[in-house]
């Protein structure tokens, strides 16, 4: 009998990370090389995506790291034919790279704001998943993870262009697996919440201010690598009839008791 847990290996399959080199992205990039994955880091910045490879072959798995701006189709396109060199292939897409602004009322979101948020979180999401999605469909196979947020599932005062590009993101991926599912390619995402890394933090403040704030019922924030853990579930065969859908890593339906509190404080005068 073949065991049953092998359906959760990822041995010699290629992965593109987006954001991989630091975050939640780089948890992600370790954990899949760890169940036997080889690594792509798209990075926009050199140093980190070289540092990032390099931490990935120390676990032994091949990795080329991939200077890329997620929001420019040249580059992305680039970014496909150097995995397609260097592997022969693409298994796996994991749309990770995402920007935030500071808590913002809408009146005074600026047009470049709001048009860069977007442009990084929605339109890279469907720019890399373009690209990616036509070498798929020649392999007939494949599968694709896209990052969203919680955030993108309910209101969120202040954050209105964050939340907006991840409401898109989660509808992207549903519109998505539709469309490749006759190519046995699979879109699903993951809707992370409260994740202890330097943008949840950025965005929200402290752990213990978030987990009072969030209402969060497990008690604790969660951790990159909750998140990863998560991903290699949807990019393992053990998902295989899994598609369209979104994985919650948000320890328990949140009740964001203070958010409100929190933005009439900081804009006493809307």
């Amino acid at each position: 009998m073949v065991d049953p847990l092998t359906k959760f290996r990822l041995d010699d399959r290629v992965a593109i990370i987006t954001g991989g080199g630091r975050g939640i992205g780089k948890s992600i990039a370790e954990y899949f090389a760890r169940v036997g994955a080889h690594i792509v880091i798209a990075e926009i910045d050199q140093k980190t995506c070289e540092e990032a490879a390099k931490d990935i072959r120390a676990l032994g798995r091949k990795s080329l790291p991939v200077v890329v701006d997620v929001t420019n189709s040249k580059q992305i396109a680039k970014m496909v034919e150097a995995a397609k060199k260097e592997f022969g292939r693409i298994d796996i897409l994991v749309n990770n790279a995402g920007v935030f602004k500071p808590i913002t009322p809408v009146t005074q979101i600026t047009d470049e704001d709001w048009d860069w948020i977007m442009r990084v979180n929605l339109t890279g999401t469907f720019l890399c998943s373009r690209a990616v999605s036509r070498v798929m469909i020649d392999q007939k196979k494949g599968n694709i993870i896209n990052i969203a947020s919680a955030a993108g599932t309910r209101a969120n005062p202040g954050l209105a262009h964050y939340s907006a590009s991840k409401a898109g993101v989660i509808n992207f991926t549903m519109t998505l697996s539709t469309e490749l599912a006759r190519y046995h390619i699979r879109v699903n995402c993951i809707i992370p919440a409260a994740i202890e890394s330097v943008l949840g933090a950025a965005m929200r403040g402290s752990a213990e201010e978030r987990v009072k704030r969030a209402g969060i019922p497990l008690g604790r924030v969660g951790y990159p690598e909750d998140v990863a853990l998560a991903a290699i579930y949807l990019a393992a065969d053990a998902s295989d009839y899994v598609t369209g859908s979104a994985i919650e890593v948000r320890g328990g339906p949140l009740t964001r008791k203070g958010d409100m509190e929190m933005f009439i404080e900081k804009f006493p005068e809307l």
